[in-house]
C-alpha cells in the first residue's frame, strides 16, 4: 500500500495521524470493531456488552466484558483482564501527553475478578461507553512504565493481537509487517507480508498503482476519478464518509468576542438562516466540483446505527427563500441585494451582507464559495470571502479562533459525529458548550441556545438502551434541522483504489483500508 505521509510514532496515545492509524489496524485490536453498516460487533470481547445482556448494570454505570477464550498477544503471551486495566492506568498517568481522556477519566475502577473479566465501573454514566477500549489494549509486560510513555519502544514497534506483526518501520521509507503467527483465527491471515511504502505525493502513488508496483493507493480524492478509470485492473473503493462540509451560521452577535446573549444582526432570524439553506444549489457544487461523487448533506447523523433517514436534504428552492426573506422584512435594494425593511433586530436600512469564511488553500472550499456567492445573490444576499489559515480558522480563543471568539457570520468546514455522537452533539448543540470568556474551551460555533435542545441532549446522555438514545439524536437532529443553524452541503466518498488481483477488500467508512486485511489474499 503507497502512502504519503510518514508516520511520526506508532503509539495511537501519542498522535492522531491518520497514516498511523492505517498501520495499527493491522497490529492493535480492542473489544470491538464497526462494520461497514456502522453494526459494531465483538472482535476481542465474546459479546457486546448491553443492558438486555447484563453486560451493562441498570444504571450504566457498570461495564462488563469478557474475553474471548485463549487470547495471546503476537509475542505468544496472553492478553488478560490485566493489560485492559494496564491501558486504563496509562492513559490517565499524568503528564504524559495523552491525546484524550475523554470517557476514560469518568472510570472509577477497573477491577478484574478473573484473567477472562473485565468490570468497568464509572463515575457516572458515559453514554458511548463502547467507544472505549474498542480499538486498543496495551500489553503491560511489553509496554513498561506508564510516566516513560513518551521513550516506550511500543512507540515503534507496537505488539498487538492484530493478525500482522510489525518487522521494521524506516522512517520516511516504508513499514514492514508479517503474518502473526499466534492470531487467533485458524489459517488466518493468508498473507505472508505486507508492506507499507510511504511516497513523497499522491502523483507517485498513483503512477506505483498504474504500473502496478503497489496494490493499494491510499486516499484518493474525486480529481483522481478520470486517471483511474482509465487504468487496467484497478477498482475503487468508495463508500460515503460520515458527516460531511456544512457552513456555521452564527446566531449571536459577530463581535470579538461576542456576547452570546446579544443576537445576530442577520442570522438571528430562523427565516433568514432557512432561506439561505434553501437557497444553494448543493447538487451544482456536487456535479462541477465533485464529479457527482458525492451526495448533499442532511443532518449531523448521516451514517450507521445512529442515522437519522428521514431528515431529507435541504431542496433547492429559491423562490421559497426569497418568500422567505422577504416575510422577515428583508426588500430588494436597487442593485439586488437586499436591506432591513421592519426586520427583527436588524435596523432599517441595513444591508443583508455577510462574512463567508473557511481554511485557505484548500481549492475545493474556495471554488464551492464561488458557487455559493452566485447562488445567495440570486436571492438577494451579499457575500463577501474573508479566509483564513485552518490554524487560525480552527484554533483557539487564545488564538484569536473566529469561530471561538464569535466574530464570523459563515464559517464553511468538514466535521462528523463518529460512531457514537454523544460528545459531538453535546458540543455542537448544548447551550452550557456556547465558548465566552469563562469557557474558552466551548464548541458550540453557532451560539444556538435552545431549551427543547438542552433537554433532549440531557436524556440522551443518561439513557443506557442504544436505540432510545438514537430516537432522543434523531429528535435533536430534526430540531437542529428546523433552525438552519448549521447548512449541511455534502457528504463525500471516502475514496481508495486497489489493483483487482487483491481479492476480499470489503468497504467500511467507519474504519481504516486493512480493517478485516485477515480475509485478503492475492489472485
Amino acid at each position: 500500500m503507497a502512502v504519503w505521509q510518514s508516520p511520526v510514532t506508532l503509539n495511537s496515545l501519542l498522535g492522531t495521524q491518520t497514516v498511523m492509524a492505517e498501520v495499527n489496524v493491522l497490529v492493535v485490536e480492542g473489544m470491538s470493531k464497526v462494520m461497514p453498516d456502522g453494526a459494531r460487533v465483538p472482535n476481542l470481547a465474546k459479546e457486546i456488552p448491553t443492558v438486555q445482556n447484563g453486560g451493562v448494570s441498570p444504571d450504566g454505570k457498570t461495564i462488563t466484558y469478557k474475553l474471548k477464550e485463549g487470547l495471546v498477544w503476537s509475542d505468544g503471551k496472553p492478553l488478560t483482564c490485566d493489560d485492559v486495566k494496564f491501558t486504563w492506568e496509562a492513559i490517565m498517568t499524568p503528564g504524559v501527553g495523552v491525546v484524550s481522556t475523554t470517557g476514560y477519566a469518568d472510570i472509577e475502577t477497573v477491577e478484574c475478578p478473573n484473567a477472562a473479566t473485565v468490570v468497568i465501573k464509572f463515575k457516572k454514566f458515559f453514554a458511548p461507553y463502547l467507544t472505549l477500549f474498542d480499538d486498543l489494549i496495551i500489553p503491560r509486560h511489553y509496554a513498561g512504565d506508564p510516566k516513560e510513555m513518551k521513550n516506550w519502544p511500543y512507540n515503534r514497534k507496537p505488539l498487538g493481537t492484530g493478525p500482522f506483526k510489525i518487522d521494521e518501520w524506516v522512517a520516511d521509507s516504508h513499514v514492514t509487517l508479517s503474518r502473526n503467527e499466534n492470531y487467533r483465527e485458524k489459517d488466518k491471515p493468508y498473507l505472508d507480508q505486507f508492506v507499507i511504502r510511504i511516497v513523497p505525493s499522491s502523483e507517485v502513488a498513483m503512477q506505483l498503482l498504474s504500473t502496478g508496483e503497489v496494490d493499494i493507493m491510499w486516499n484518493n480524492t474525486e480529481a483522481d476519478f478520470p486517471q483511474l478509470e482509465k487504468m487496467a485492473n484497478v477498482k475503487t473503493s468508495s463508500p460515503l464518509q460520515i458527516g460531511g462540509e456544512r457552513l456555521f451560521l452564527n446566531m449571536a452577535e459577530n463581535k470579538d468576542p461576542s456576547d452570546p446573549k446579544k443576537p445576530h444582526l442577520i442570522l438571528s432570524d430562523v427565516k433568514v438562516r432557512q432561506a439561505i439553506a434553501l437557497g444553494i444549489n448543493k447538487q451544482r457544487i456536487i456535479d462541477k466540483l465533485l464529479y457527482g461523487k458525492a451526495r448533499p448533506g442532511t443532518s449531523e447523523l448521516n451514517a450507521g446505527f445512529f442515522e437519522c433517514k428521514d431528515i431529507k436534504p435541504y431542496p433547492y428552492e429559491p423562490e421559497k427563500a426569497k418568500k422567505l426573506l422577504e416575510e422577515a422584512g428583508w426588500v430588494l435594494g436597487a442593485d439586488g441585494i437586499r436591506v432591513a425593511k421592519g426586520a427583527k433586530v436588524a435596523p432599517d436600512g441595513t444591508r443583508l451582507r455577510l462574512k463567508y469564511s473557511t481554511t485557505s488553500g484548500n481549492k475545493l472550499r474556495e471554488d464551492s464559495q464561488v458557487l455559493i456567492v452566485e447562488d445567495m445573490k440570486a436571492i438577494g444576499v451579499e457575500l463577501y470571502i474573508e479566509n483564513a489559515p485552518s490554524s487560525v480558522v480552527i484554533g483557539t480563543w487564545d488564538g484569536a479562533s473566529p469561530r471561538r471568539r464569535g466574530n464570523f457570520d459563515i464559517i464553511m468546514y468538514t466535521t462528523n459525529a463518529g460512531i457514537d455522537p454523544h460528545s459531538q452533539m453535546t458540543n455542537l448543540w448544548a447551550s452550557w458548550m456556547i465558548p465566552h470568556e469563562g469557557n474558552k474551551g466551548g464548541l458550540n460555533y453557532t451560539r444556538i441556545s435552545d431549551p427543547k435542545v438542552d433537554e433532549t441532549i440531557t436524556k440522551a446522555a443518561a439513557e443506557p438502551d442504544p436505540v432510545k438514545r438514537r430516537d432522543l439524536y434523531c429528535q435533536l437532529a430534526q430540531l437542529t434541522y428546523d433552525q438552519a443553524n448549521m447548512i449541511y452541503l455534502y457528504q463525500r466518498l471516502d475514496l481508495d483504489s486497489y489493483r483487482d488481483r487483491l481479492q476480499g477488500w470489503v468497504e467500511n467508512a467507519w474504519d481504516n483500508n486493512a480493517w478485516n486485511a485477515e480475509n485478503w489474499w492475492l489472485k
